[in-house]
């Protein structure tokens, strides 16, 4: 899969008091040009500097190829979580068990590619590559 990166930021959950402000900003700037998107859009996660707790580079991207774009390989394997879309923190929520199982060891992740995947019904996944088995 080719993801074309629209627009991106630098982020850490626990060491930056403004990621959330951050990340809405980021959606906010990559709005214009995804209200005319009918199709899948992504809030990808990479570049990873060490596990969750670690700086990352999140961006907002769409199926398809530019200079920016992404090829997720094919042979990565995932995880996947639905997120509960009727609770406004339903994201933050599947994130917050995706990081509590990793602490219990019920999740040994790669840290190479993770996506929030947002489809057009209104649907969200969740996908974390996982250490080969």
């Amino acid at each position: 899969m080719h993801l074309k990166i629209i627009h991106s930021i630098r982020a850490n959950n626990f060491n930056d008091e403004h990621v959330m402000q951050k990340i809405n900003d980021m959606w906010k700037n990559a709005s214009p040009e995804l209200s005319e998107h009918k199709d899948n859009i992504y809030g990808l996660y990479h570049e990873y500097e060490s596990d969750y707790k670690g700086d990352y580079t999140l961006s907002v991207a769409i199926e398809g190829t530019n200079v920016s774009s992404i090829k997720i390989p094919n042979y990565t394997t995932y995880e996947v979580f639905k997120v509960e879309t009727d609770s406004k923190q339903g994201i933050f929520n599947t994130w917050s068990d995706i990081w509590n199982m990793e602490k219990e060891g019920q999740l040994e992740r790669a840290y190479t590619y993770d996506f929030e995947k947002y489809k057009p019904d209104g649907d969200i996944e969740i996908y974390i590559a996982v250490k080969g088995k």
